[in-house]
């Protein structure tokens, strides 16, 4: 039985000055009103053009973040795989508008492709479709809507950039996750999902879609398509997650007046994450899935399931993955018993991944539980070194 607590396992990558770093962070983290002011003073700061990349780089952005380039993630791919974990190189670039912007970001995403296939510590690259096309044109495919001219060039476009990933990573064998976002542009992203999959999963799990398990018609929709995937001959990736989004999809419903999409309560979304991992469990001949869950209970009820099931702890068919400088009682532990596990890295230039960085805090201040536990394995681990 794994044993989420045993922090000596959980932090011995880490040095002490890392250690205390984590735990003054966190610290900050835990409080709304520091959490809100920080979020207002960066604001400020990037409005007025004041030097905050320093110190940003210097606190969380270290915690969070690999680096500015994939070079310099170097170090933390490195020490990651000192203890078996691998790494999910994630452009951490939002809000793009041009086309040429686009076509950047979609260039950087097949450098993450090309330097996965050189190194078996980069088990995977990851994407969010809007990195590479505007948030309005899914919107628009999304509600079925007819597209301009001018729209249907965009789509093109786009389409071709989702198509040069994913053949990169089929051509370099290293799977693809697809990120889920907003419910009001999923439908666009589920059908380019679809198609690829069918394209390039013929063999193997090489195209992976996000299904965010806090929406309550999600767990149909991977039965949905995992029925397709067998009549059409192709294998279902899948990456599963609670789910990002969910004071914005909730507000909007209410604005816009319409059922949300949302589950009723936590219970609900726990019981359909833990369904989902259950069907790919009894399915894993044609399934290939990462479990993306910060979630104790959820961790190791899928090490029980795969132990029941007579899966091997290494299946290829099966991750474990969280996010850098979160969880690293989950990660480390999993990986010291054997489990396949990976960390999200995410990088790029300081002020293009501050929004990344400033939604980080908000979720982890929004889960409350998640930010004292992590606190409190830290402290526990500097208390036994202090013994020592």
């Amino acid at each position: 039985m794994i044993s989420f607590d045993d922090t000596e396992t959980a932090f011995k990558s880490k040095t002490d000055a890392e250690l205390n770093r984590a735990y003054k962070l966190f610290k900050l983290v835990g409080s709304n009103t520091l959490v809100s002011f920080g979020k207002w003073a960066t604001n400020v700061a990037l409005l007025l053009k004041l030097p905050i990349k320093g110190p940003v780089k210097a606190t969380i952005f270290k915690q969070f973040c690999g680096g500015e380039t994939i070079a310099e993630c170097d170090p933390t791919i490195h020490n990651l795989w000192r203890f078996g974990i691998g790494t999910i190189l994630d452009y951490s670039v939002e809000g793009k508008e041009s086309e040429a912007d686009f076509e950047r970001t979609c260039s950087e995403i097949l450098r993450t492709v090309q330097r996965s296939d050189q190194e078996e510590s980069i088990p995977f690259s990851v994407f969010k479709v809007t990195g590479i096309t505007t948030f309005s044109l899914l919107e628009k495919l999304s509600s079925n809507q007819p597209l301009s001219a001018e729209e249907e060039k965009k789509y093109d476009q786009f389409y071709n950039r989702i198509d040069r990933i994913c053949a990169a990573a089929f051509n370099a064998n290293t799977p693809v996750f697809i990120d889920a976002e907003e419910s009001w542009i999923q439908e666009a992203i589920d059908t380019v999902c679809a198609t690829m999959m069918e394209k390039y999963n013929k063999k193997s799990a090489i195209v992976y879609n996000t299904i965010q398990l806090y929406r309550w018609d999600r767990l149909a929709y991977i039965k949905k398509l995992h029925n397709q995937s067998r009549q059409e001959s192709y294998f279902l990736g899948l990456k599963l997650v609670r789910g990002a989004y969910m004071e914005k999809e909730r507000e909007r419903a209410k604005e816009q007046n319409y059922p949300s999409p949302i589950q009723k309560d936590k219970q609900a979304a726990d019981q359909d994450y833990d369904d989902a991992l259950k069907y790919c469990i009894e399915n894993i001949n044609t399934i290939a899935f990462c479990a993306g869950t910060h979630n104790e209970r959820s961790t190791l009820y899928l090490t029980k399931l795969m132990k029941q099931n007579g899966v091997e702890k290494n299946n290829a068919h099966i991750y474990f993955a969280q996010l850098l400088g979160m969880s690293d009682h989950i990660s480390y532990n999993l990986s010291n018993a054997g489990y396949n596990v990976a960390k999200y890295v995410p990088y790029g230039p300081v002020n293009d991944v501050l929004p990344y960085l400033l939604r980080r805090a908000d979720e982890n201040t929004s889960v409350a539980g998640q930010t004292s536990r992590e606190l409190a394995l830290i402290m526990k681990e500097r208390k036994r070194r202090s013994a020592r």
